[in-house]
């Protein structure tokens, strides 16, 4: 006769039994063999639940605890070797699907700077460097950024040299590209008390047409000093001191009286050449009157200067480039070089 401890003994063997071999499983046809033949309609566990009425009451309380135990048990270890298999499988598809791309990469060469960039990094590095802080402001101006603040009224004859591109908003204002970036130290000056050191770096847009010396979407840096008693001395100390940094101790710097209605005096700054000539480097001087009432800043009390240069000028005099057009055209071989 059947006992309760015979049943559990043997539904152990087949615990075991079951156990040795999901362990050895390396697939999920496998491993579904094995969960049907243990835990199926015909398996052992299902045909001691058959045996259970055979027994007397107490011997089948504790049978019942027994199948039921060794059933979750099995239950257990068949998803345990299921998800094991599966993710197996998956290794194993990742691990012949991969892409081996050590050759390809190797041949690829490591990108850098642009001219450009190297330029406005190596700008912004000399002038912070000598106490400017860096300031930006928007492409998109209006005609008071871009002119009137500056002193260069509607009927003024110098806003006609700047070849403007003008954007059509409608009314109520004129609105333009940026044709420099002096918009940025009028914005500066507005909000900002003085003293001001800045460097303003930034794209600006004309409507010329491109040559070897000229490009209608270019790059220029300004820079704005405000402060009590600034004169026209310090503006070409700051002058030499940034030509000294960026190109070398060996060039030197000279002014040259000029005109802009944003300063007064006005100067063209130019540094020497190898061969003994001069070559211009930008504009300068120092900052006009009106300009500093316009931004809300009296001239009695503070004084300023202004300057600014190109930085695609100064990246093909500092590279020695013959067409400024070859930093736009983005030929490999010319930007592998640098």
């Amino acid at each position: 006769m059947t006992t309760a401890a015979a049943l559990t003994a043997e539904l152990e063997t087949v615990l075991a039994e079951a156990t040795t071999r999901l362990a050895a499983a390396d697939d999920l046809a496998t491993v579904a063999a094995i969960d049907s033949e243990f835990l199926g309609k015909k398996s052992t566990v299902s045909a001691a639940k058959q045996q259970l009425g055979a027994l007397d009451a107490d011997q089948r309380k504790a049978a019942g605890q027994a199948i039921n135990a060794i059933r979750e048990a099995l239950t257990g270890q068949v998803e345990a070797a299921r998800i094991r298999v599966a993710d197996q499988a998956r290794a194993e598809q990742v691990a012949a699907e991969r892409l081996d791309l050590t050759e390809r990469l190797s041949s690829i060469r490591r990108g850098s700077l642009h001219l450009n960039t190297q330029a406005r990094d190596r700008l912004e590095d000399v002038f912070v460097g000598m106490g400017f802080t860096i300031a930006e402001g928007p492409e998109v101006e209006t005609a008071w950024y871009n002119f009137e603040a500056l002193n260069i009224p509607e009927w003024h004859p110098a806003r006609g040299s700047f070849d403007t591109i003008f954007v059509n908003l409608g009314e109520p204002e004129e609105v333009m590209l940026r044709s420099h970036t002096s918009p940025v130290q009028i914005r500066t000056m507005e909000v900002q008390e003085p003293p001001i050191y800045i460097v303003a770096p930034g794209r600006t847009f004309r409507t010329d047409t491109a040559d070897a010396t000229h490009l209608p979407a270019f790059n220029q840096i300004e820079g704005l000093v405000v402060d009590r008693g600034i004169t026209l001395g310090d503006l070409a100390g700051t002058m030499q001191e940034f030509v000294h940094a960026f190109f070398g101790r060996e060039v030197k710097t000279r002014l040259r009286p000029s005109y802009f209605p944003f300063t007064e005096p006005s100067a063209e700054f130019d540094i020497s050449r190898p061969d003994g000539s001069w070559l211009e480097l930008g504009g300068c001087g120092m900052v006009h009157p009106n300009v500093l009432r316009n931004c809300g800043i009296d001239p009695e009390i503070w004084q300023g200067f202004a300057f600014g240069f190109g930085i695609d000028r100064l990246a093909v005099m500092r590279y020695e480039l013959d067409d400024i057009r070859e930093l736009v055209n983005n030929d490999v071989r010319f930007l592998h070089q640098f």
